[in-house]
């Protein structure tokens, strides 16, 4: 009999604590999965209103780029605009440079020329100027590469003329250094 006892003990013990543990815990479950609904329905509101704010700056930054990208169209545009304008003056510049150098190497050209005619014509009139020191009688024309050799009385005597600013060339250069450095000679050539 104590084992009849005792096994209805241990029943009645299982059926108190299955009354307990499902009779009471029903009241708090409830409430408390009501509690655990209500915070997942707060998340979810939480999660929706961001959703919702991303969504509507994805839809701003949208609107961004394509106003950017209608703003680099234009740019773009008038970029080539601005090359193409760039292009045509820089060959209009580059053609009315090459205009003036041609009309001032022409010009130049002509000035040389005139300067050179009237050096010659300096070298023809030289003996009968007043600044020609020497005998017209006594002088003699050569030309190249010395104008005058003039064949006074007291001396022999290269004369070079010159006009303006012009220079002597080397050749010219180099026969008054050999004058200068007495490195001048006679001699008789006899032909048979």
């Amino acid at each position: 009999m104590d084992a009849f006892f005792s096994i209805c003990f241990i029943v009645g013990i299982f059926i108190y604590l299955y009354v307990q543990y499902f009779n009471t815990p029903k009241e708090d479950n409830s409430s408390e999965i009501d509690t655990i609904l209500e915070r997942e329905r707060d998340k979810e509101i939480f999660y929706t209103q961001q959703i919702n704010k991303l969504g509507d700056e994805i839809n701003l930054l949208k609107n961004k780029s394509a106003e950017l990208n209608i703003l680099n169209t234009n740019l773009e545009k008038s970029y080539s605009e601005l090359e193409t304008d760039y292009i045509k003056n820089k060959n209009d510049l580059e053609n009315q440079i090459f205009e003036i150098s041609e009309q001032k190497k022409k010009v130049t050209s002509q000035k040389k020329s005139s300067e050179v005619r009237l050096g010659h014509i300096a070298e023809t009139l030289a003996p009968f100027l007043d600044q020609f020191e020497f005998d017209p009688e006594t002088c003699v024309f050569l030309g190249k590469p010395i104008d005058y050799i003039s064949f006074g009385d007291d001396e022999i005597t290269l004369i070079e003329v010159k006009s303006g600013k012009s220079q002597l060339n080397s050749r010219q250069r180099h026969i008054r250094d050999q004058v200068k450095a007495k490195l001048v000679s006679w001699k008789e050539v006899r032909i048979k």
